[in-house]
């Protein structure tokens, strides 16, 4: 048998010459690697909730602190006359009780609100990161910090924040005003009051993170613990200190309408969607309205923070990311 009868081609096969050629240099700077960040960012604009949530959310903060520009009446300005009227051209929510709009006060009472929700949430995620960083990363600290952290689990939230607000109410009003020394006084409340879910996460991940190779090698080659920390550990727990601040807005809000609502939060006339709903109590069967509005705006603002929150924890997650 000749060499050209033991050698017979597949006829299915393409010829040698049409055989694609394997990607160049060229080929690989018109295709850059992904980054995380988009690859998050694609998971993110998959999940039709968390968009929703994101778009309502912008749009609540964007009404609460820009409106006040092109709606520009003073929501402390009374006009008896005008009291108790329903929604009209003049004024789309209606009046209270002494002829305030009720529009400007859900926007001024939305600023209030949203800071207070945002301002807790911070003082909350680094409380609770600074802790879990701790308790996770040196030995000698978690059994002190976890077991604090189980004391304050422990405590009954509302009787803490009401015996908070009685006990250094007129201190920091005294120290601050009236008007600052309350913000002050219930961000701190809240703030203090709600950083052990975070330090609990953060410190499970660190725990796992320690032992990892990159970890190790950073300790071989002799570099300090405090640069371990900002340059290794602290960017990998960043997706559940996202997703922790996310939700600690919407406990926060709910917490400080809560307060305003039992009537230990802010004075009458420094409104808050919690004030308001407990101004509108009194008047809910003549003006149900006045109840609707607060109410609704903080279960919107509620509502979008979750959806948002659970679209960070999907889109962070690389297990679901991988899919």
């Amino acid at each position: 048998m000749t060499d050209k009868e033991r050698f017979v081609p597949d006829e299915g096969l393409a010829p040698a010459s049409t055989a694609l050629p394997a990607a160049g240099p060229m080929e690989e700077l018109h295709n850059p690697p992904r980054s995380q960040w988009r690859d998050v960012w694609d998971q993110f604009k998959t999940h039709k909730g968390a968009m929703l949530g994101a778009v309502l959310f912008i749009l609540i903060v964007a009404s609460v602190y820009l409106g006040p520009f092109f709606w520009d009446i003073d929501p402390t300005q009374t006009a008896i006359r005008e009291r108790n009227q329903g929604p009209s051209w003049a004024h789309p929510f209606g009046t209270d009780q002494l002829g305030r709009d009720m529009l400007a006060r859900m926007m001024a009472g939305g600023q209030t609100s949203v800071s207070v929700g945002i301002a807790a949430m911070l003082l909350a995620l680094f409380l609770g990161s600074f802790i879990g960083v701790l308790a996770g990363f040196f030995r000698r600290f978690d059994g002190p910090l976890m077991r604090l952290t189980d004391l304050f689990l422990a405590l009954p939230l509302l009787p803490l924040l009401l015996v908070m607000m009685l006990l250094f109410r007129e201190p920091l009003s005294a120290a601050f005003g009236l008007e600052r020394g309350l913000f002050i006084l219930i961000v701190s409340a809240i703030g203090i009051t709600s950083w052990m879910p975070t330090a609990r996460i953060v410190r499970g991940d660190v725990l796992a993170l320690k032992e990892r190779e990159f970890v190790l090698a950073a300790r071989s080659i002799g570099t300090s613990n405090s640069r371990i920390i900002m340059r290794h550990i602290l960017p990998n727990v960043l997706s559940p200190i996202m997703v922790s601040a996310t939700l600690g807005i919407a406990t926060a809000i709910i917490t400080e309408s809560a307060l305003s609502f039992l009537g230990l939060g802010f004075p009458p006339d420094f409104p808050t969607w919690g004030r308001l709903l407990q101004d509108g109590v009194d008047y809910l069967q003549q003006y149900p309205e006045r109840v609707f509005w607060p109410g609704l705006a903080i279960s919107l603002t509620v509502l979008s923070v979750n959806y948002l929150g659970d679209g960070l924890r999907d889109a962070l997650d690389p297990r679901i990311r991988g899919r």
